[in-house]
C-alpha cells in the first residue's frame, strides 16, 4: 500500500499532467453543458413521443453529403456518450450527457433507451427546467405504462 509520502510525491512530479487533465476535465463540462442547453431548447415538444422518426428529405436530394453528415453527427453522437460515460465518474453531468450523445446517434433500439432514460424523473425535470428558461413548451413524455407495455412486448 502506498504511504502518503509517495502519493505526495507522485503528484508534485506530475503536476502539470494534473493541471492539464483539470482544465480539460472543465472545458469538457462547460462544452458539454452548452450544447446540452442548445439540443434540449431546439429538440421538438413530441420528440419522445412519436412512434417512429421519418427520414430527413435532405437524404433524398443528395445521398452522398447526407450519408457524410450522419457519419459526422454519429462519431460526435459517440463522443458525447464516452464523455457522459466519464462524467459520471468526473464533475458534470453525465447522465444528460449520455442522452445528448444518444440524440446524435442511430442504432437499433435507440428510441426506446432514449424514452427509458428521459423518463427518469431526475432527467425529464432537468430537460423541462431548460426548456422553461427558454420559454419552450416542456417534453411531452412517454406515458409510464406505455414504457412498461414495449419493455414487456420485447421480452
Amino acid at each position: 500500500m502506498p504511504s502518503v509520502n509517495s502519493i505526495r510525491h507522485w503528484i508534485q512530479s506530475n503536476e502539470s499532467l494534473l493541471q492539464l487533465l483539470g482544465s480539460l476535465s472543465l472545458m469538457l463540462f462547460i462544452f458539454t453543458l452548452v450544447a446540452l442547453v442548445f439540443i434540449v431548447i431546439t429538440l421538438p415538444e413530441d420528440y419522445f413521443t412519436r412512434d417512429h422518426r421519418e427520414s430527413s428529405s435532405l437524404s433524398q436530394l443528395h445521398p452522398l453529403p447526407w450519408k457524410i453528415v450522419a457519419l459526422l453527427k454519429n462519431l460526435l453522437g459517440g463522443l458525447f456518450i464516452l464523455i457522459g460515460i466519464a462524467l459520471l465518474i468526473l464533475p458534470g453531468q453525465g447522465a444528460l450527457t449520455i442522452l445528448l450523445g444518444l440524440t446524435m446517434t442511430n442504432f437499433p433500439g435507440k428510441y426506446r433507451l432514449e424514452r427509458f432514460i428521459v423518463s427518469r424523473p431526475t432527467i425529464s425535470k432537468t430537460l423541462n427546467q431548460i426548456r422553461r428558461r427558454a420559454h419552450k413548451a416542456p417534453l411531452q413524455l412517454p406515458a409510464a405504462k406505455r414504457l412498461l407495455n414495449s419493455r414487456l412486448d420485447r421480452s
